[in-house]
C-alpha cells in the first residue's frame, strides 16, 4: 500500500531536481545569448541607439577603452548633475553591450589630490567649480585605443565635459568620439578659395585664424580651381569659398564630387569686402566683387541673388568710423535667437558675425529640402548690393525709408535632398552620375566675410607672442561643419535625441497662463502710469491764480494713482494666490492618487481575490 505514496514522493524529488536543473541552463544560456536583449519603454526611446551608432559600433576596427570620471562625491548636493551622471552611464552601458566586448568601460570617482584627478586633467577633461566644499567637479569621458586589430597609432580622445543643456546630442557626441578613435589618421579637408586664405609664406602673410583652427583638427590640402578635373575620394569635406569665374572642368568636378556622396560646403557673397583683386571683363565692366554658382545651384533648386544684401536694424553692429559710434545695418551680430539650436552644428554657439550677407531661397520646382542654420530676425531688409557700397562712408543713411520684410533670411543652411546633375549632356561620358543618393547634403553659406579675422578674432602681445582672443564663434562654426561633414553618413544620420527629464506639463500650462495674466496687469499698470504721467505734465503751474488749484488737481490725481496701484498690486497678488492654489491642489491630487487611491485599489483587489478563493474554497468542501 506504500509503494504508490514512495513513487510519487520519488517522482516529485525528480521533478524538482529536473526545474533546478532547467533553471540553471536557461540562465546560463540567456546570461551568454541574451546579454543584449533589453526592452527599452521609455516614451521617445531614450535609451535605442540609432541605427547610426549602431552601425559605427559594429564597424568598430579596434578595440577601444572608454573612461568616465565623475565626481561622485563633490557632486552629493547637485541632484540634476547626479542624474544626468546615470543618464550618460546608461547610455555607455548600451553601446558596451552592443559592441560584444570591442569596447570597455571604468567609472572613476576622481577624488581631489590623487592619482585619478590627474589622469582625467591629462585626459583633456575641463572640471568645474561649485561642488560640495569647493571641490572641483569632473564629468567627462576620456576614449584610448588599445593594441590589437587595426592599424594606425594609439590615440586618445575626450568629451572635456557632459553639458546637461547639451543631452539631446548625447548620442552623437559619444559616437562621434568612437568614430574619430577608429580613425587612423586625421580627415582630409579641401579647400579651394579665390580669396587669400592660406596667406602668403613668401611675403610672410599667415593663414586666416579659420584655417589655422583647421589645420590643427585636419589634414588642409589646398586645390586649385584651374587645374581641376575631379574631386579625389580622399577628400572627405571640400570648402568652396567665394567661386568666380570658375572653369567648366571645375564645376563638372564639384557636380559629380556632390554626386558621389562628397561633402561640400560653400561659401558665396553679393559683397566680399575682402575680395580687393580688381577685375575688367572685356567689356570692361569692373567685377563689384560679389561669388555664385549659378549652373549648380539651379541643378539643385536653389534661389540666390549675388546683387542684394540682407540687413538687419535689430541685430546691427557698433562700429567706429570717423571718431563716431554707429549702428551698420549690413553688419549683423546673430546671436541664439537666429541660430539653429536643434542642428548639432549651431547647438552649442552663442554669436556670430556676418557682413553685408546674403540669403538662400528654394525655387518653384526644387527638390531638395532647406533646413536653416543661421537666420535674420524678422526685421530684416534685402536691398541692392550697390546701396551699401554707396553707403560705405555713412552707414546710417541705410536706416532711411527702412522697410522691414517681416521675413526671416536664410544666411546659412544645409539643402537636402536627391540632387541631379547640372550637365545632362555628358549622359555618355564614362562615370558620370546623372543623380546623388536620396537625403544628399551641401552646406550653403551665404557669406564670406564671416570666415575672416576681423569679425570674430583679434590678436594680442602675449610675452612677446601673438595670442587670438576670441569674441564670437565664426571659427567654431566652421570648425563643427567640417568635423560633422567629416564623419561617415551614419555619424551624419544621428539627429538630436528628447531629453530624458520629462516635465510636469500641467503645472507648466498653470504657470503660463498665471504669466500671461500677470503680464496683462503689468501692461495696465504702465498703460496708467503714463497717462498719469501725462495728465500730471498738463496740470503744471501755471501763471497767475491757477497755481493753487493746479495743485488741488495733481494732488487729487496723485491720489487715485496711488489707490489704483494698491489696487492692480493686490489683484497680482491675487493672481499668484490662485496659481499656487492651483498647483498646490494639482500636487494633493497627484499625492491622493499616489499614496492613497492606488495602494487601496491594491489593497481592495487583494482582498476581493482573497474573499473569493475562501469562499470557491467553502463551496467545495
Amino acid at each position: 500500500m506504500r509503494r504508490p505514496h514512495i513513487g510519487r514522493r520519488t517522482a516529485l524529488v525528480a521533478a524538482l531536481v529536473a526545474l533546478t536543473l532547467a533553471f540553471i541552463g536557461i540562465t546560463l544560456a540567456s546570461s551568454r545569448w541574451l546579454q543584449t536583449a533589453r526592452i527599452d519603454l521609455t516614451a521617445d526611446h531614450l535609451y535605442t541607439l540609432t541605427p547610426g551608432t549602431q552601425h559605427i559600433i559594429d564597424d568598430l576596427h579596434r578595440p577601444l577603452k572608454l573612461t568616465l570620471y565623475f565626481s561622485e562625491h563633490a557632486t552629493r548636493d547637485l541632484p540634476q548633475l547626479r542624474s544626468y551622471e546615470q543618464r550618460v552611464r546608461e547610455m555607455l552601458q548600451e553601446m558596451v553591450a552592443r559592441s560584444r566586448g570591442r569596447i570597455r568601460l571604468a567609472v572613476i570617482d576622481p577624488v581631489p589630490y590623487s592619482d585619478d584627478e590627474a589622469s582625467a586633467e591629462g585626459g583633456g577633461l575641463t572640471p568645474i567649480n561649485g561642488g560640495s566644499n569647493g571641490e572641483r567637479v569632473f564629468f567627462g569621458l576620456v576614449g584610448n585605443t588599445l593594441p590589437g586589430e587595426g592599424k594606425g597609432e594609439e590615440r586618445s580622445l575626450s568629451i572635456p565635459f557632459f553639458d546637461p543643456a547639451r543631452e539631446t546630442f548625447l548620442e552623437y557626441d559619444i559616437a562621434k568620439l568612437l568614430y574619430e578613435l577608429d580613425q587612423p589618421s586625421k580627415p582630409h579637408i579641401g579647400l579651394i578659395s579665390s580669396l587669400p586664405l592660406a596667406g602668403n609664406p613668401a611675403i610672410g602673410q599667415p593663414p586666416w585664424a579659420v584655417v589655422q583652427q583647421l589645420e590643427q583638427l585636419f589634414e588642409v590640402r589646398t586645390l586649385d580651381a584651374d587645374t581641376l578635373t575631379r574631386v579625389g575620394d580622399d577628400i572627405q569635406v571640400l570648402l568652396l569659398v567665394h567661386p568666380k569665374r570658375l572653369p567648366e572642368a571645375a564645376v563638372y568636378a564639384l557636380d559629380q564630387y556632390v554626386l558621389r556622396g562628397g561633402h561640400l560646403v560653400v561659401f558665396v557673397d553679393p559683397d566680399a569686402e575682402l575680395d580687393t583683386t580688381p577685375y575688367v571683363d572685356s567689356n570692361g565692366v569692373t567685377d563689384d566683387h560679389n561669388s555664385d554658382l549659378p549652373r549648380l545651384f539651379a541643378a539643385w533648386g536653389v534661389a540666390f541673388d549675388a546683387k542684394s544684401v540682407v540687413l538687419d536694424r535689430s541685430r546691427a553692429l557698433q562700429i567706429e568710423l570717423a571718431g563716431s559710434n554707429l549702428n551698420h545695418p549690413a553688419m549683423l551680430g546673430l546671436g541664439s535667437q537666429e541660430l539653429n539650436h536643434n542642428d548639432v552644428v549651431t547647438a552649442s554657439l552663442q554669436r556670430i558675425n556676418v557682413s553685408t550677407a546674403g540669403s538662400f531661397d528654394l525655387t518653384p520646382t526644387a527638390q531638395t529640402r532647406l533646413l536653416p542654420l543661421i537666420q535674420s530676425s524678422a526685421e530684416a531688409e534685402k536691398v541692392p548690393a550697390q546701396r551699401v557700397l554707396e553707403a560705405a562712408s555713412d552707414p546710417t543713411t541705410l536706416l532711411q525709408g527702412y522697410q522691414p520684410d517681416n521675413q526671416h533670411y536664410v544666411i546659412a543652411a544645409r539643402l537636402r535632398g536627391t540632387f541631379e546633375s547640372a550637365f545632362p549632356q555628358r549622359a555618355g561620358t564614362p562615370g558620370h552620375l546623372a543623380q546623388s543618393k536620396p537625403d544628399s547634403e551641401v552646406v550653403l553659406v551665404a557669406d564670406t566675410d564671416l570666415l575672416s579675422d576681423r569679425l570674430w578674432v583679434e590678436t594680442q602681445s602675449f610675452l612677446g607672442q601673438p595670442m587670438l582672443s576670441v569674441f564670437a564663434n565664426n571659427g567654431d562654426f566652421v570648425t563643427n561643419l567640417a568635423d560633422n561633414l567629416s564623419g561617415s553618413s551614419a555619424l551624419l544620420s544621428i539627429r538630436g535625441r528628447s531629453a530624458s527629464q520629462r516635465p510636469f506639463t500641467r503645472v507648466r500650462a498653470l504657470q503660463a497662463a498665471a504669466d500671461q495674466k500677470f503680464l496683462l496687469k503689468k501692461q495696465e499698470l504702465e498703460r496708467e502710469l503714463a497717462e498719469t504721467r501725462q495728465r500730471l505734465d498738463e496740470l503744471q503751474p501755471g501763471k497767475g491764480g491757477r497755481s493753487s488749484t493746479a495743485g488741488a488737481q495733481q494732488k487729487s490725481e496723485i491720489e487715485q494713482f496711488q489707490q489704483r496701484r494698491l489696487a492692480i498690486n493686490k489683484e497680482l497678488r491675487d493672481v499668484q494666490h490662485q496659481l499656487n492654489a492651483e498647483i498646490d491642489a494639482l500636487g494633493l491630487r497627484l499625492k491622493v492618487i499616489n499614496i492613497v487611491l492606488v495602494p487601496a485599489l491594491v489593497t481592495l483587489i487583494g482582498l476581493l481575490y482573497g474573499w473569493r478563493r475562501v469562499r470557491q474554497s467553502r463551496s467545495r468542501r
